[in-house]
């Protein structure tokens, strides 16, 4: 086995988005939310915690963890702790009116921590943000928000998963998928690629020598050049290349979590010794 650093992992970050290459793959957005699902059911029902970064769209990917949370109530490992935290970054929830708020608030208490952060990632309590007046950020919130929140949520996990992603449209300063993968590997944090379903996490895994060119094979775009300096081993992730290629290539969902809680087990492992 590899030297890496050997943390307990109890909570994972979840980076996901749609990805501009689910029609070239045969597939769509909903196989992307059921991925989302299987994963996030698969690691609360281990007894991780999880982390997301929020964008509060409707029909997003963050609606969807909360129908997922108010469904996963009935199952049977579920207790009553609180086990996921949503991070909101500033120019996500300044755009919403105290109004706005209250009713998702109503509407989440009790399955949901909430993280409210400054532009410059420090915690904003819940009567604070409510005091606050909602405006339309500027590029450089948008930039230095979103930025700081995927600083603090690497700080407060110790795994990420990602998948999918845009490359283009995007806020702040790079693709958000490739801005919180580079702050995982950078800070030697373990890092799966769930590159199946194509966009910024293919590109990613492509990158660092991990999957060969394919079809939908993109050129540069902001911060990609960032990852050249990074190989296979520096995912940190308990996996063999092998392993990490796979997972960098599968569509099948359920393969992607078997390899994921495979890896997630040898660090875990790796950490009682």
């Amino acid at each position: 086995m590899r030297n890496q650093r050997t943390e307990t992992i109890s909570r994972v970050a979840i980076s996901i988005s749609d990805s501009p290459d689910t029609a070239v793959l045969g597939l769509s957005n909903k196989h992307l939310q059921e991925a989302m699902d299987e994963l996030a059911l698969s690691l609360l029902s281990s007894g991780t915690s999880l982390a997301y970064g929020g964008d509060l769209r409707a029909n997003g990917f963050t609606e969807l963890l909360f129908e997922l949370l108010i469904r996963y109530q009935d199952h049977p490992r579920h207790s009553e702790k609180i086990s996921v935290t949503d991070y909101l970054a500033w120019p996500v929830h300044i755009r919403m009116t105290a109004g706005d708020l209250a009713v998702f608030f109503s509407g989440h208490e009790g399955t949901v921590r909430l993280v409210f952060l400054a532009r410059d990632g420090s915690r904003l309590e819940q009567e604070q943000r409510l005091k606050l007046p909602s405006h339309e950020p500027d590029d450089d919130e948008w930039a230095d928000g979103l930025t700081e929140m995927r600083v603090v949520m690497r700080q407060e996990t110790q795994a990420r998963i990602v998948l999918g992603g845009r490359v283009e449209g995007y806020k702040g300063r790079m693709p958000g998928i490739a801005e919180e993968t580079l702050l995982s590997l950078q800070a030697q944090q373990p890092v799966f690629l769930l590159g199946g379903f194509g966009g910024c996490t293919r590109d990613i895994a492509e990158t660092i020598g991990l999957v060969d060119r394919w079809v939908g094979s993109r050129g540069d775009w902001s911060g990609r050049s960032s990852f050249r300096r990074y190989s296979p081993r520096d995912l940190h992730n308990g996996l063999s290349d092998e392993d990490n290629a796979i997972l960098a290539r599968t569509p099948h969902i359920d393969q992607a979590v078997t390899l994921m809680l495979r890896g997630l087990h040898r660090i875990s492992k790796q950490s009682n010794r």
